[in-house]
């Protein structure tokens, strides 16, 4: 059975309950709707509880390159599974074309022509080579999945934390899942004490607690692809593999008692916001003037309330739909809004007389 997360007054993280009892403390008057950025049906109490104490709650998270997965469980009740939908991409792309734009302006300005020594070279304004400095693509990859962490330690009173430890296969020796490993336990581990286990033994334990794996294609949004795999490093708090050796044989066994059950499923990414710009890169090609004549780019601020990253439902041909804003058109003739879904491609655009605000931008987008 689920179990709703339950806050107390001074907002401290209690043991969940079950929605029966959440459902009449909401009835009652002891308790209130908790929001939340994971957009999860938490409560908080009114009145203090009758104690603080609280059990073993421990996150598995499962890194990765374009996905990650992360579980919660105590020893009774799996509490919550995430699948996290990560920005590297999105990121990459961006700064591949700052590269280009930024290599572009440097030839322009540079008389090649001239002698090296007479050239507009530009002088380095500061030394930008610094220890532990993560490509911007992995930083937003862990930087998510820190504040994924945060949140859920907010609803849930969190005692430990169990990563995997990635290890490259292969001659290069490293991937891009592996690098800013040490920087993201440090991180970690001024949240909650953490443990890191091996790919390897997160498959064995989850193959004994049966928890199913799609490996053909884990770019779905599923609880098999890589949440399942987040339970599983996240039960390895309370149940051990022991081996045993006798004069005559030798072996092992798994130690220790875990129940894993159905729990709320999400999915999280963050929505893919473009920073204001002066204007896209090329021109128009029907104005006159090319150099003039180049459309405003990025943005979070549009002029009919809304904001990049606000949850919104929108009508269309008595359709509803609901998404996330991610820009604007206005034209002499026409004003839209862009609608997104979570994997942020376009649902449509939409005029905003029938456009609802339902939940301004978090920087997270839940589904």
């Amino acid at each position: 059975m689920q179990r709703v997360p339950v806050i107390s007054p001074d907002g401290r993280p209690l043991m969940p309950t079950k929605p029966s009892r959440a459902r009449r403390w909401l009835k009652q008057g002891k308790a209130k709707i908790y929001p939340n950025d994971l957009n999860i049906f938490a409560i908080q109490l009114i009145n203090e509880p009758s104690g603080h104490e609280t059990q073993d709650v421990v996150i598995g998270i499962d890194p990765g390159k374009n996905f990650s997965g992360v579980g919660v469980q105590s020893s009774k009740v799996t509490l919550l599974k995430l699948h996290l939908i990560l920005p590297f991409p999105n990121v990459t792309k961006k700064m591949t074309a700052r590269r280009i734009l930024r290599r572009a302006r440097r030839g322009r300005r540079i008389n090649r022509k001239l002698p090296y020594d007479q050239r507009c070279h530009r002088a380095k304004r500061l030394d930008n080579r610094v220890s532990k400095k993560l490509p911007p693509s992995i930083r937003a990859n862990r930087q998510l999945e820190l504040r994924v962490v945060k949140e859920v330690c907010r609803l849930f009173p969190i005692s430990n934390l169990v990563y995997e430890y990635i290890k490259a296969r292969g001659d290069k020796g490293f991937s891009p899942a592996m690098v800013g490993q040490k920087v993201m336990l440090e991180w970690l581990g001024e949240i909650a004490p953490i443990d890191t286990q091996y790919g390897w033994q997160t498959s064995n334990l989850r193959q004994w607690l049966k928890l199913p794996k799609d490996k053909a294609d884990k770019s779905k949004a599923v609880e098999e692809t890589h949440s399942n795999d987040g339970v599983a490093l996240a039960a390895s708090h309370f149940i051990k593999w022991r081996e045993w050796q006798s004069s005559h044989a030798r072996g092992g066994n798994w130690e220790g008692e875990v129940s894993v059950t159905s729990a709320p499923f999400k999915v999280i990414a963050k929505p893919n916001i473009y920073r204001r710009q002066l204007h896209f890169e090329n021109p128009d090609s029907h104005k006159p003037n090319l150099n003039q004549y180049r459309q405003r780019k990025g943005g979070t601020i549009t002029p009919f309330g809304f904001r990049s990253g606000d949850f919104v439902q929108a009508e269309k041909a008595k359709v509803f739909y609901r998404g996330w804003i991610g820009g604007y058109t206005e034209t002499a003739k026409s004003k839209n809004v862009s609608i997104y879904d979570v994997n942020w491609k376009r649902i449509g655009q939409f005029s905003p007389k029938k456009v609802k605000l339902l939940k301004r931008s978090c920087k997270l987008c839940v589904v």
